[in-house]
């Protein structure tokens, strides 16, 4: 029954794939949608595809081990994806269309600054290719987790079975299969969370006898304090929230919506949905932590489809199991996505001499879904690997390098291409540099601070000083409604 339930499950999300696979003229619809997502899609796509896997993995298996300590994630999200709704959604809807109608995030850079070079697309272009890798296989390892777990098969068998389900309705369908089927999954996800905390409390006896054991279990699992935990801990715990502002795939839905003036609709749904899922997946992981007290080597970002495999007869656990397949698969999806998009409009595109046409377009931008999600395939192969490092990594990475770009671009007049690209290259080699070469002390600090700061500084002061760059006529265009 429970295999049943996840495959109706699938069956379903490929046939939303095989829909949009016959309505998919161009490149612009397999992108970007045509710009035609209504309030509801907008606002569940992104947030879908935002939390991926790590919500209902990643999240509870950090709570199941620290404690409280993870609400300082979930409140630095919780701030970041509403400044990102409330400032950037709107007006970078509004200078993607303005600037010729610039699909990507990377075109958008080039347009944005009326430059005749090409450099700064594909730098960017180049970084999104390389932390979406790392993001991708996050999103395998996820799906690996979940198969293995529940039907206890070996693990390169569950992540071939994870690729499988999140390329098929990706490569046909493209960007509004990817943004409806988001819209179900975030749904599900949704009632999923809110459901197992009272499962689980029923079975434990209460909040109040679930405190107790984590009490006696180790008191510092209660703290949320700074002084319990840290402030370099807090900081970076929090920081998270700064990544929102650099997301590919999240600005991606911004640029699609139907109406920017139905932005602040969209924005009131992804609230009530990020803080209760949030909230719901730090109570599901400490939890856990009381249930499996007494269980020797228990796998923490497992947590969740335990306690969903134990607690619920079969066919509600393959409904709620559903959810995490539907996590992984809504940003894995999209990832894909920004990646294929990333190299078919932003590097094919810009360097070909001769352009291909609509439909060759299309199935490139297919092909490189293939490309894409077989390499991230070999660097999820590790068994050992872990959703949240995987996806703190790539957060950090995209947070550091384009938040600062896309900021310093709707807000910031004087800011030029040399800037720009400035600031991207070097926030992005900051994060590289702090995560993979530097640690201790101040460098245990999460690399989304200083490459966020790195990339602000040098924008603002590099765009200062290259005056005979400076467009505020052209800022002031935009701005006009």
């Amino acid at each position: 029954m429970l295999l049943f339930i996840i495959i109706l499950y699938f069956i379903g999300m490929a046939a939303i794939g095989i829909y949009y696979y016959k309505r998919t003229q161009n490149l612009s619809d397999y992108i970007l949608g045509g710009r035609s997502l209504n309030p509801w899609v907008s606002a569940m796509s992104a947030q879908a595809s935002d939390m991926s896997g790590w919500l209902l993995l990643g999240l509870p298996g950090y709570a199941f081990v620290a404690g409280v300590e993870a609400f300082w994630i979930s409140a630095g999200l919780a701030l970041g994806t509403y400044l990102n709704w409330k400032f950037t959604a709107k007006r970078l809807r509004v200078f993607s269309e303005k600037t010729d109608d610039a699909l990507t995030l990377s075109s958008y850079f080039q347009k944005r600054f009326k430059s005749k070079s090409v450099s700064l697309r594909l730098l960017t272009s180049v970084f999104i290719l390389f932390f979406f890798l790392t993001y991708t296989a996050a999103g395998l390892v996820a799906s690996a987790k979940l198969f293995n777990t529940i039907f206890d098969v070996p693990y390169l068998w569950a992540l071939s079975i994870g690729l499988f389900a999140v390329v098929s309705y990706t490569f046909l369908g493209g960007f509004m299969a990817v943004s409806w089927t988001d819209l179900f999954q975030g749904i599900l996800m949704f009632f999923a969370l809110l459901i197992v905390p009272f499962v689980v409390m029923g079975e434990i006896g209460g909040m109040g006898s679930a405190i107790d054991v984590i009490r006696s279990i180790d008191p510092s699992l209660l703290q949320l304090s700074i002084g319990a935990v840290g402030i370099l801990n807090v900081i970076s715990l929090a920081a998270w929230g700064l990544g929102y502002f650099g997301q590919p795939h999240i600005l991606a839905r911004f640029m699609a919506a139907r109406d920017p003036e139905e932005i602040k609709f969209s924005r009131r749904i992804a609230m009530v949905w990020v803080i209760i899922t949030l909230a719901a997946a730090v109570i599901v992981g400490m939890l856990g932590r009381v249930y499996y007290n007494n269980v020797a080597g228990f796998a923490s970002e497992t947590v969740f489809i335990q306690l969903v495999a134990d607690l619920f007869p079969a066919l509600i656990a393959g409904v709620l199991l559903s959810a995490v397949l539907a996590a992984i698969m809504s940003t894995a999806d999209s990832q894909l996505l920004v990646s294929s998009s990333a190299f078919v409009e932003d590097i094919y595109n810009v360097l070909a001499k001769k352009k291909l046409s609509d439909v060759a377009q299309v199935w490139m931008g297919r092909f490189v879904v293939l490309v894409v999600a077989v390499i991230a395939y070999f660097l999820a192969m590790d068994p050992d690997s872990t959703v949240l490092g995987l996806v703190a990594y790539a957060w950090a990475g995209l947070g550091g390098t384009f938040g600062p770009a896309v900021l310093f671009s709707l807000f910031y007049r004087k800011a030029t291409y040399k800037g720009t690209f400035a600031g991207i290259l070097l926030g992005g080699l900051t994060v590289i540099v702090w995560r993979n070469f530097l640690s201790g002390g101040i460098f245990d600090l999460y690399e989304i601070v200083p490459g966020f700061i790195v990339s602000s500084l040098v924008i603002y002061l590099v765009s200062k000083y290259d005056t005979k760059n400076h467009d505020e006529e052209y800022f002031e265009e935009l701005l006009k409604e």
